[in-house]
């Protein structure tokens, strides 16, 4: 029984391994967009409503444009909700999850493996954007805490898990 422990654990181990080296080969999620489709400030911005601070980042474009996946992974199942709307989570390399929200349409079904060529949905307003133009909010989870990411701004304890799409977004659209 000991020998059985030790290899599922040893599998698990490397499992856990190799998803924090695989390689994320991140690409921008909205169809012809560059840097002037979203604010570099908008992350962690303070006063964002009931969430407090803004987890994400906004890329604005046009009602029904094209979302593909940011990255290769696994389309997580997920509800729609009163906040995100119509919305789509991703777990991708790195054990980070890729959360769109807003979407106008989801393309993609749970448990389905995605690629930089899937389109996973369409730009809306869905959820509580419903009052503002269509826009896909974007964010990047990590499931493994950073904790040199914890800082003094509000709420900064949760920086440690919602890490900053702009940078990525940035090194997409150079």
């Amino acid at each position: 029984m000991k020998k059985k422990r030790k290899k599922f654990l040893l599998i698990i181990a490397v499992i856990f391994v190799a998803g924090l080296l695989l390689p994320q080969n991140f690409r921008m999620p909205v169809e012809g967009v560059g840097r002037a489709g979203y604010n570099q400030e908008s992350f962690w911005y303070y006063p964002w409503g009931t969430s407090i601070v803004h987890h994400g980042v906004d890329i604005f474009a046009k009602k029904g444009t094209a979302v593909r996946s940011s990255t290769w992974g696994w389309v997580v199942p997920v509800p729609e909700t009163p906040k995100g709307g119509k919305s789509v989570w991703i777990l991708g390399p790195k054990w980070r999850f890729h959360y769109y929200a807003h979407l106008d349409r989801v393309d993609v079904k749970p448990f389905r493996f995605v690629s930089h060529k899937t389109q996973i949905g369409t730009v809306g307003n869905t959820g509580n954007a419903a009052t503002t133009p269509a826009h896909l909010h974007y964010g990047v989870i990590t499931a493994v805490p950073y904790p040199w990411l914890w800082d003094k701004d509000r709420l900064g304890w949760r920086k440690m898990f919602y890490l900053n799409p702009v940078k990525y977004l940035n090194e997409a659209t150079k």
